[in-house]
């Protein structure tokens, strides 16, 4: 008798609980990225899949199913976050698993193509490691069966190879030394192919969804199957390879700063997660250490900032891809105070943590006494602009005022305001030099979470001049014709 269940968080999971198998998808909204715990429950052993470093989640899930996690897998080195290999092997004593094409610092176990991975002493679940490079060469897929004589898999998790919607990208620079067009190749291979190739009833448990840098059409939904992906998603159709790469690396979003970053440092030893590093400072330490070059990082609502903050403080809220932008602006190496909604200042850390960004030094509590405290001299308040107000500014000939679209190339494609000039958010400090600095800076992007975030960065590189616009090119859109 098979029963599902979902529930629906920030950090939801979703379960089939089969007999005698145990699998459960662990997805991360603000990352949109997927993991998975799959186990035997009748010898109790079993593997964690792509797990990210805070890995108490996975090790409680074990814990109350009566398993043990015996070995970790992550099929490739991840991009766009930190992975929790590390910590899991600390925390259970597990081995660590890649693809035979993969070189890391630390040990780990190379999967071959069509190895198996006995979870059930011969006749119970069981995972065949399938390779599918074109993401990275090191990419692999895992097939998995409730019992090693099934004909057709339970599932198959793909990792970065395939989407619902789309498939990887082969154009980041993750791999040294492998370009695009080599990736592509295999790319092609491995999903026109190999994936494809596949059963239609074979259930596809991908590693990220809608809202990844890792691709640009990925689904909201968190699972699918060979046969929808088949029909529907537009990489899977039939085609010649160049036809497919050409459509595969067109209108990609400009990845993340910190993605080579990630992906390097999933290759070598490092330290693990602290869950227990959040420190609360007082004002004096806290300015002391922004005094030496750490960076103030607040992470309350928009409305708030522009209220008041502290003047040089960065604004990426906590409501919406708080690590992933922070990585978009900021250098892993940077020394960051934490300001944070009223109970959230470990929810931050930790955050940040999953990408690699642990050089947080602590957060500053009672926010709102710092402020009160510092009104006179230290405490700044954010300007926005209405797009009836944008209208009068730019009619004005007297002023001299420029426009900043921080949204994505695909989204400027369907309208952009007249005379607005596009760096996309994730390329906003690597291109800070189009940006002029004479006049005045107003910044839009789709509703207005992203420009409050580039306007509030323009100002602690010393813009003085800088609005971002309310609602967005949503709002200004409602009451004009688009370019």
């Amino acid at each position: 008798m098979n029963t599902q269940a979902a529930t629906a968080a920030a950090d939801s999971t979703e379960s089939a609980s089969r007999p005698g198998m145990h699998f459960v998808q662990h997805y991360l909204d603000c990352l949109s990225q997927a993991s998975y715990l799959i186990g035997d429950t009748t010898t109790g052993r079993a593997v964690v899949v792509d797990p990210r470093r805070d890995v108490q989640e996975y090790l409680d899930e074990a814990a109350a199913n009566g398993l043990e996690i015996v070995g970790v897998i992550n099929t490739h080195f991840h991009a766009d976050f930190l992975a929790g290999h590390l910590e899991m092997a600390a925390a259970t004593g597990a081995w660590i698993g890649y693809g035979d094409a993969a070189e890391a610092d630390y040990e780990f176990r190379h999967l071959a193509d069509g190895e198996r991975i006995d979870l059930g002493d011969g006749s119970g679940v069981t995972l065949e490691i399938m390779h599918t490079p074109g993401h990275t060469p090191e990419s692999i897929s895992i097939l998995v069966r409730e019992h090693a004589d099934d004909g057709t898999p339970y599932g198959v998790l793909t990792g970065d190879a395939l989407f619902i919607g789309d498939v990887g990208r082969p154009d980041l620079l993750a791999s040294v030394g492998v370009t695009a067009a080599e990736l592509g190749h295999q790319l092609y291979d491995s999903v026109q192919h190999r994936l494809m190739g596949l059963d239609d009833a074979v259930r596809v448990f991908p590693a990220h969804g809608a809202g990844s840098a890792c691709g640009k059409n990925l689904s909201t939904e968190k699972q699918s199957t060979i046969g929808e992906q088949r029909r529907f998603n537009y990489a899977c159709q039939p085609m010649d390879e160049a036809s497919f790469v050409a459509l595969v690396t067109a209108g990609q979003p400009p990845a993340p700063a910190y993605f080579i970053h990630d992906a390097t440092l999933n290759r070598q030893v490092h330290d693990t997660f602290d869950d227990g590093s959040a420190l609360e400072l007082d004002s004096d330490s806290a300015f002391s250490a922004v005094a030496d070059g750490a960076i103030l990082l607040d992470a309350r609502d928009q409305v708030d900032f522009v209220a008041g903050h502290l003047k040089g403080s960065l604004s990426v809220p906590l409501d919406g891809r708080f690590a992933e932008t922070a990585g978009m602006l900021l250098d892993p190496a940077d020394t960051i105070v934490l300001v944070a909604p009223e109970g959230h200042e470990v929810e931050g850390v930790t955050r940040l943590a999953r990408i690699g960004f642990d050089q947080v030094v602590g957060y500053l509590p009672e926010i709102e006494e710092v402020l009160l405290s510092r009104e006179a001299t230290g405490v700044s308040h954010g300007s926005r602009i209405t797009p009836s107000q944008l209208d009068e500014v730019l009619a004005d000939a007297s002023q001299s005022v420029s426009v900043i679209d921080v949204r994505n190339a695909g989204e400027v494609e369907d309208g952009a305001i007249p005379g607005s000039v596009n760096v996309p958010l994730a390329q906003l400090r690597s291109r800070l030099s189009e940006v002029p600095r004479e006049g005045s800076v107003v910044v839009n992007c789709a509703g207005g979470w992203r420009s409050s975030v580039a306007a509030s960065y323009l100002l602690t590189q010393g813009y003085t001049d800088v609005s971002d616009l309310t609602g967005g090119y949503a709002a200004w859109a409602a009451t004009h014709s688009p370019a």
